[in-house]
């Protein structure tokens, strides 16, 4: 069973997340952006979520945070999908091999 802090937590860091996505679109909503600003957008909501969760993993987790940096290096070679999967296969055979 999840506890409640838990779950808040979750579902303020989707928020955020959210936020900083739709945020940025509509202010710029009537501007002409360069395909170099639109990749910023597009980015800054994973940068959002890092920056939340890696503070969490630095000290306790070392596994998850080479997990962490295996994911990172995916999301910058491949689209959300297959840096998702890289990134659960990657945590759990590292936890594994604590076991």
């Amino acid at each position: 069973m999840i506890q409640m802090s838990t779950f808040i937590a979750i579902l303020l860091v989707a928020l955020t997340t959210y936020c900083t996505r739709i945020l940025g679109y509509v202010l710029l909503k009537n501007k002409t952006l360069s395909k170099r600003q639109q990749k910023i957008l597009q980015i800054i909501p994973g940068c959002v979520l890092v920056s939340m969760l890696v503070p969490y993993f630095l000290p306790e987790h070392p596994v998850d945070l080479i997990a962490i940096v295996l994911t990172l290096c995916a999301a910058s070679r491949f689209s959300m999908l297959p840096t998702i999967l890289i990134s659960m296969v990657s945590a759990a055979f590292l936890r594994s091999l604590l076991i």
